[in-house]
């Protein structure tokens, strides 16, 4: 168990350094136009963020304690091609959910 004196910093600190990276940007040169080669860059973000955040929960999912799970895999391959090949969200979503429901009923 964490002492309630270093729980209480490590949250101030991660505060205090969430309001130092916004203000940079909002605070510091959010009145200046930013360079096209650095608008360019953080167009990728979500593109790159959005990845990072769902790959660990396909390939190593707690739901199976970290062990790779086929299921998962195969619907987050049709959500993929899904949204490749027909170009829209909403069914792409809709067919990843079928395929891990569905293969969650056939392979238990």
């Amino acid at each position: 168990m964490i002492d309630r004196g270093d729980l209480w910093i490590v949250i101030v600190a991660l505060g205090l350094g969430s309001f130092a990276l916004r203000f940079v940007f909002l605070g510091l040169v959010g009145d200046r136009p930013m360079p096209a080669w650095l608008m360019r860059h953080l167009r990728y973000t979500a593109v790159a963020v959005l990845p990072a955040l769902v790959i660990p929960l396909v390939v190593w999912p707690s739901a199976t304690d970290g062990e790779t799970d086929p299921v998962r895999l195969a619907a987050a391959t049709v959500t993929l091609a899904a949204s490749y090949f027909l170009r829209n969200v909403i069914v792409a979503m809709l067919l990843g959910g079928l395929v891990l429901a569905g293969g969650g009923y056939w392979l238990g």
